[in-house]
């Protein structure tokens, strides 16, 4: 067993018909053994994942880090996944082919509460609409699939930042601008990491008015197959209707839908 605290996963091994000396193919390796990283790795540990020679996996990533695909953790020689990947990547699940099963899964969901849900991913700095069941009620947000919200004032935004490996969540909450948007919004580096740290335990995570004014939140984890926070499930309700003390009476509902919700993703 390896003593790295934070090994690089090795790039899925695929039959393709391409050679194996494809440049596509070395690129689409390097890129996923970036994005299967728990945290941004180094070159020297992009070239053990992928098992191909220095020179070759830097010209590579300079080339991808031109197109946007890749980037470079800013003061360090680490790389992550670039914006242009990660909207890549939300768009696959935006336009899968089982999106008619996850609403499925939020329209039944909306039933059993009364209130709006929706399913939302991480994208950079936000996050992402992937689909969001409206209630019925003359009351509500529109908020459609492909929009954003912020991460650290949104609840399934924290969720998203509880999970991240400690050393991104730290950087985050230092060198991002937490931008207020309500009277309620944590804005404190120190109290938004102490959230962080109760969300991690608790396994859900709460909005109260951070966002947006009189609209409160709460949302629970989708895990992968590996157990990785891979997407949030969240309801949405005006505070005169739900306040959320009593929106926590759906929290079981909610965690069993998240498993169900957890099968229709393309891992």
């Amino acid at each position: 067993m390896s003593n790295d605290p934070n090994p690089v996963a090795e790039a899925p091994q695929v039959d393709d018909p391409a050679p194996a000396g494809s440049a596509i193919l070395r690129a689409m390796r390097v890129m996923e053994a970036i994005a299967a990283s728990p945290v941004p790795p180094q070159l020297a540990e992009i070239c053990k994942a992928v098992e191909l020679p220095k020179p070759t996996v830097f010209r590579i990533l300079a080339t991808l880090e031109v197109a946007g695909l890749v980037g470079r953790e800013p003061g360090s020689k680490r790389y992550h996944c670039g914006r242009r990947l990660s909207t890549l990547a939300a768009d696959v699940l935006l336009h899968s082919p089982n999106r008619a099963a996850r609403h499925a899964i939020l329209e039944e969901l909306v039933e059993h509460t009364g209130e709006t849900c929706n399913l939302t991913i991480p994208n950079g700095n936000a996050v992402m609409y992937l689909d969001r069941v409206e209630t019925a009620w003359p009351l509500r947000i529109a908020l459609g699939a492909g929009s954003s919200v912020p991460l650290h004032a949104s609840a399934s935004g924290k969720l998203f930042l509880a999970h991240m490996p400690k050393r991104s969540r730290e950087r985050f909450i230092q060198q991002s601008p937490l931008v207020r948007h309500t009277q309620k919004t944590l804005t404190e580096p120190r109290a938004l990491a102490a959230e962080l740290e109760r969300i991690r335990e608790q396994g859900y995570a709460t909005d109260d008015e951070e966002y947006l004014a009189g609209i409160c939140c709460l949302a629970v984890p989708v895990h992968d197959a590996d157990g990785r926070v891979v997407a949030a499930l969240a309801m949405h309700s005006p505070v005169p209707r739900l306040a959320l003390a009593e929106a926590m009476q759906f929290l079981p509902a909610m965690q069993s839908a998240s498993e169900a919700m957890a099968q229709t993703l393309d891992w």
